[in-house]
């Protein structure tokens, strides 16, 4: 046989490496220039629709302070047409007319709800006020400094926003004048807070604030933005609030921000919370004041939304550039092996052999990996029984624990059946038939409940493919509470549940329960031994999910516990107690349902487990 001859051959397998170097820099690049723009564009896309959302809200928000404003806005005037109003101006002294006007407005303020009700002379002294009994009356009071009072003495209506000067409480301030032939002779005030605006900005749950027309923030859900501005104040400005006391004592400092204007909506680092986050600021005029109302919404999401659109767009760029570099190698290796080929069949006959011998052990390897795939399938195959049976050997585990509270419950039933059976046969005989029908529904009752006793049972022992519905929460506690008395009672422990009856939560109801009870178990075996051992069940809604919590009051988990907690075959308890596979199933039954379960100490004293399961709607709700 001849010799291989391999300078013929090196020639045409030789790679250009520095080629493919090349070649994965330049798809580094492009996949790079794709994710960055598509992030451009994806954010651009994402501050759009953010823009519009906010837009349509600060719309909502400006109409519903308008509303309130324009339903006070009448007031002075109706205010300023009773009579004993220019009495009084023209009577100051008149002890009675004055007493008469107090009240007077004080039940118009009652009925309006408005803050304050006051009348002004036209030096701006206070002759009447609805507060005329309080320790801050504003009786006697001189308020001529006050833009309302100096615009409406020079007979036009005004509105003014301040804090007030004597009570130290803020509000919009109404006022018109009392109109004579000769002029003005005196003011109409009427002071309306606005509480209820803060107090549905507050529920809304979005970061609101309130400006006026020198940029100064004057109602706001953060606290830290309150009596702030926009941008530094000019000194006339500065000056002129301080004339008229709008703001009393507050330095009314700049936020501090740092700023850039982008599109139509401006970008903002501020304060919030423990830190500083980017905020998209947008606004909306309102009332007649120059007011705005500011609507700031973070930026994180749209951020956070547009790179995971980009990272996945960039990675579908890469494995299509992956997939054609493969493909044109895979080209260029097979030419490159006909060409080899073909030389090597010049230079040796014999090379045909080798090729169908090394043909023959490439078949074989395809076979042996055609054959570790079946075997794979196979085994997935058997690892998912494993685990259903798992699941449904982790529910038969507890039902000899369970048998001792069912017979317990059963007890007693049984023995008043006996006894209320005994007694109707007697008041038959005895023609006491009323009696008697009142120990027959009595025993209706009683079958009842041990129907419903053996029902529980015999669904928690049933093996059936998971059913995900609706679930009630605090049911399935009561049936795992029930499964879990006989611990209890022995250990004298107390389960407390605080868990509202309509919170629902998707599940199946029957696994939901065998995952409850052996947390419940694990809970009591913890505390074993202990004074006055002590349960905690927790349920509460946020969103769309529904957290669970359980906590005992034992002596907590180790850290070495906190890693290894849900691998399987790996328990606290000691040899003999435990396979250490409840909490391994637990999580699978969690995550089977899109929930996640999750454990910890907590603060004090004891392990505290959370479970997160997607929540039901409640009735007359539906979840989007």
């Amino acid at each position: 046989m001849q010799a291989l001859s391999l300078p013929s051959v090196l020639p045409i397998l030789s790679r250009p490496r520095h080629r493919t170097v090349l070649t994965a820099l330049a798809g580094l690049a492009l996949c790079a220039l794709v994710a960055l723009t598509a992030y451009t564009l994806l954010l651009r896309g994402q501050l759009a629709a953010q823009r519009q959302a906010n837009a349509q809200r600060l719309g909502a928000y400006a109409l519903s302070l308008d509303n309130l404003l324009a339903r006070h806005e009448a007031l002075p005037y109706v205010l300023s047409l009773d009579g004993r109003l220019a009495r009084l101006l023209a009577q100051p002294s008149d002890a009675a007319l004055t007493a008469e006007v107090n009240h007077y407005l004080e039940g118009v303020q009652q009925r309006a709800g408005v803050a304050q009700a006051f009348l002004l002379d036209r030096s701006g002294r206070t002759l009447a006020s609805s507060n005329w009994h309080s320790p801050l009356s504003l009786v006697g009071n001189s308020y001529a400094y006050r833009p309302y009072f100096q615009d409406a003495i020079n007979g036009r209506p005004s509105r003014f926003y301040g804090i007030g000067s004597t009570t130290r409480e803020p509000g919009v301030f109404l006022a018109a004048p009392l109109p004579s032939p000769t002029g003005p002779i005196g003011v109409v005030v009427v002071k309306v807070k606005l509480d209820s605006i803060e107090r549905a900005w507050q529920a809304s749950g979005d970061h609101l604030a309130l400006a006026d027309r020198d940029g100064v923030l004057f109602l706001a859900t953060e606290s830290a933005w309150q009596y702030h501005t926009l941008a530094p104040l000019p000194p006339a400005v500065r000056h002129r609030l301080h004339a008229e006391r709008q703001y009393g004592d507050y330095p009314l400092p700049p936020l501090a921000a740092d700023t850039a204007l982008r599109g139509h909506g401006e970008q903002r680092r501020l304060p919030l919370g423990n830190g500083r986050r980017e905020l998209l600021v947008q606004s909306h005029p309102a009332g007649l004041l120059g007011w705005r109302v500011l609507l700031f919404s973070e930026l994180a999401e749209a951020r956070q939304s547009a790179a995971g659109g980009a990272a996945a767009l960039g990675f579908a760029t890469a494995f299509v550039l992956a997939l054609t570099v493969y493909w044109q190698q895979r080209r260029r290796r097979l030419a490159e092996r006909r060409a080899a080929q073909a030389e090597l069949r010049r230079v040796e006959a014999g090379l045909e052999t080798r090729i169908v011998e090394r043909t023959a052990a490439l078949q074989a390897a395809n076979n042996t990996l055609g054959q570790r795939v079946e075997e794979l399938k196979r085994t997935e195959s058997i690892l998912r029984e494993t685990r259903d049976s798992a699941v449904q050997a982790g529910k038969l585990a507890v039902l000899g624990q369970m048998a001792a509270g069912v017979t317990h419950e059963l007890n007693q039933p049984l023995a008043a059946l006996n006894t209320l059976s005994d007694n109707a046969v007697k008041l038959i005989e005895l023609a006491r038939y009323d009696e008697a029908r009142d120990n027959l529904t009595l025993i209706g009752q009683l079958t009842g409940r041990l129907g419903r006793i053996l029902g529980q049972l015999k669904s928690f022992a049933r093996q059936a493919p998971a059913d995900t519905a609706a679930v009630h929460v605090a049911q399935a506690v009561e049936h795992a509470c029930l499964i879990v008395e006989p611990r209890r009672r022995e250990l004298d422990a107390v389960i407390a549940t605080d868990i509202a009856p309509e919170l629902q939560a998707w599940a199946d109801v029957v696994r939901l329960e065998q995952v409850l009870v052996n947390l419940l178990r694990n809970g009591l075996d913890a505390m074993a031994g202990q004074a006055a051992p002590r349960l905690e069940l927790h349920a509460v809604r946020h969103g769309t999910r529904l957290r669970l919590t359980v906590r005992d009051h034992g002596p907590g988990l180790p850290a070495e516990a906190l890693e290894r907690l849900f691998e399987p075959f790996y328990t606290t308890k000691p040899a003999g107690q435990g396979l250490g596979l409840g909490l391994a199933i637990s999580l699978a039954i969690v995550e089977s349902f899109g929930g996640t379960l999750t454990a910890g100490n907590a603060d004090g004293a004891g392990a505290v487990f959370r479970l997160d399961l997607p929540a039901a709607p409640t009735s007359g709700e539906s979840l989007s």
